[in-house]
């Protein structure tokens, strides 16, 4: 962990007099994910200029008012907040931060630095009782707020757009619970996914969610945004994985309500706080039986309306997940092919020939490897030499329990494509123990036809960062049929040539790549600009949006709406399903102070 240094303000100075002044004049923090953030942020830029501010998100969407029935933060609420948070647990600045070097930017910029907001105050609880205490006091004081986890939202959802509080979860990183029978774990919202898959992988089960941004996010904002990831169309949504969470959520009856809604050895975890203004409601069920708990199948499944509500009905603070045995065998092989039509004819034989054990089929096209290639590995041999880069490529996966068998059944799936001519060329990791080993380096010699997983997985992976590193990032999350995955990225690209804006016509865009997951219909197109440019979002915007509303597809598949997408929402849902969200908004959260500007507008 690397410390992360804030300099406390005058105002807050004189709050923390005696802590503050008996160390040196800085409060540490620990925060690995600040780095992380600060690091990426600082690469998003063209290597031709230098850094360039991100705009106010208030400056790009001017038709956004800041909504005059929230108050602004006072001498009176930071004294409060004190009263609960530890000052090791407060940043507070008596300005908004307006230089990349503010302590306050990494938690108001975006995770590709397209959307700034100006709050002046970020907290960090470390437990649900003081989650619940600080919103208590947000809604009493009319307090707009944002809960933020590991900040790697993509469509803006997790950073303010004027001065809202930031809570932040990044210090609820407990594991509360394993029950190694049926393998659900309870666990805070701050738990980084990929530390809690380390954790589960010591006790041989695993996360059912994997993504690419695994070593920042934290479990909470992925259940807020019903990320899906690599492997979904193996193990599904977390609406069929998660089995309850923690959470604190604001009624108009009742000021403060803070459910326990664990649904898995509740009983094990005493939790009896009451406050002395507002009434604390805890629902559990108390059985001995784990498998009851599994299946519960009266009532209404109200845990589903928290599960992709980015932040907007309250704030996630824990959470239970089914969780799967670990695989025995594992095995990743990527493969080259010539069209996108030869993609989707591998994946249909796969889905025949490796059914039971295919976890995951990805593909990216030639520029999406040349970008990680340039940006991110220049150094590294690629696991397919080519004198000319294929079109495309695509790696799966299979999860087993046999490897004999699942070693069989691959070789003879790639066998038959190969004969089939619909792979050019392919390369199948061989140990299964360098799963955490860096890519396959230079050094290795000429024509080896191996990689270990993680190498290969690298190759896909590192895309959406690569591209921060040619310029500022637009990123689309669509899901649309197999069959047009691709022609989204093929049209935009027309789009853009018809209107000269590549680069090399002397525009402002720079690169269009596209990849995504094959499994579930999910694309992921990326356009970078030489400098960041309102007009070309918007265009894009407009186009990528009404493009996907025409083919029948959705304008989000797992990033969220956030800001980015919540003008086009009714491209996706009907006039009564918003209609019907507003009145469910307005029933949990009657003020309106969860994340406004978000998902609803």
């Amino acid at each position: 962990m690397l410390p992360f240094i804030t300099k406390p303000s005058t105002l807050l100075s004189r709050l923390f007099l005696t802590s503050v002044h008996s160390r040196p004049s800085a409060t540490v923090l620990s925060a690995a994910i600040v780095t992380r953030t600060r690091a990426l942020h600082a690469s998003a830029r063209t290597e031709q200029e230098p850094f360039q501010m991100t705009p106010l998100t208030m400056e790009k969407h001017p038709e956004i008012k800041r909504d005059p029935k929230f108050n602004q933060i006072t001498l009176s609420d930071l004294i409060h907040f004190t009263s609960i948070l530890p000052a090791s647990s407060i940043i507070y600045s008596s300005s908004p931060p307006t230089t990349p070097s503010s302590d306050l930017m990494p938690y108001n910029l975006d995770w590709f630095s397209l959307y700034r907001g100006l709050s002046q105050l970020v907290l960090f609880p470390r437990t649900t009782p003081e989650v619940s205490k600080i919103l208590q006091h947000c809604h009493a004081r009319q307090l707009a707020v944002v809960p933020q986890g590991g900040n790697t939202g993509v469509s803006g959802g997790a950073v303010p757009v004027f001065d809202e509080v930031i809570i932040n979860t990044s210090k609820m990183t407990r594991v509360r619970m394993f029950d190694k029978v049926s393998g659900a774990v309870v666990v805070d919202a701050g738990i980084v996914l990929e530390r809690l898959d380390e954790y589960l992988a010591e006790k041989e089960f695993a996360m059912p969610l994997d993504l690419g941004a695994k070593g920042s996010c934290q479990i909470g904002g992925n259940v807020s945004t019903n990320a899906g990831g690599l492997r979904l169309m193996r193990f599904g949504s977390l609406h069929g994985s998660v089995l309850g969470f923690y959470r604190t959520a604001l009624s108009s009856t009742i000021c403060l309500r803070y459910e326990k809604i664990t649904l898995v050895g509740v009983h094990r975890i005493g939790l009896t706080d009451q406050f002395a203004t507002g009434q604390v409601i805890l629902f559990l069920i108390s059985t001995s039986s784990i498998l009851s708990l599994l299946n519960q199948p009266a009532g209404y499944d109200l845990k589903q309306l928290f599960i992709g509500a980015e932040g907007t009905l309250g704030i996630v603070t824990g959470v239970s997940i089914l969780t799967p045995r670990r695989s025995k065998a594992v095995n990743v092989a990527m493969i080259a092919l010539n069209s996108f039509d030869d993609v989707q004819r591998a994946f249909m034989i796969s889905r025949e020939e490796l059914s039971e054990i295919l976890s995951a089929f990805e593909f990216w096209d030639t520029e999406s490897f040349d970008v990680v290639r340039t940006k991110m590995l220049p150094n590294v041999r690629f696991p397919i030499e080519s004198a000319v880069p294929y079109p495309f490529y695509a790696l799966l996966e299979t999860q087993g329990s046999r490897k004999e068998h699942d070693d069989e059944k691959l070789s003879k799936y790639l066998e038959n494509l190969t004969h089939a001519g619909i792979v050019q060329d392919g390369v199948i990791a061989q140990d299964a123990k360098q799963v955490g080993a860096p890519p396959t380096p230079t050094s290795c010699p000429p024509h080896a036809r191996y990689g270990t997983m993680r190498s290969l997985w690298s190759w896909r992976e590192l895309i959406p960062e690569a591209l921060t590193r040619v310029g500022p990032a637009i990123t689309y999350d669509l899901s649309v049929e197999v069959p047009l995955l691709y022609r989204l990225c093929e049209d935009a690209k027309e789009f853009l040539l018809e209107r000269r804006m590549m680069s090399e016509q002397g525009g402002g865009v720079l690169k269009v790549l596209g990849f995504g997951h094959v499994g579930d219909g999910n694309v992921h197109l990326m356009a970078a600009t030489k400098t960041y440019d309102h007009e070309i979002q918007k265009l894009l915007d407009d186009y990528v949006f009404e493009w996907t509303a025409k083919h029948h597809g959705s304008i989000s598949a797992e990033h969220g709406i956030g800001i980015m997408k919540a003008r086009y929402l009714h491209l996706s849902k009907s006039p009564a399903m918003i209609a019907m969200m507003r009145q469910l908004k307005g029933a949990i959260d009657p003020r309106g102070i969860m994340n406004p500007y978000k998902v609803l507008q």
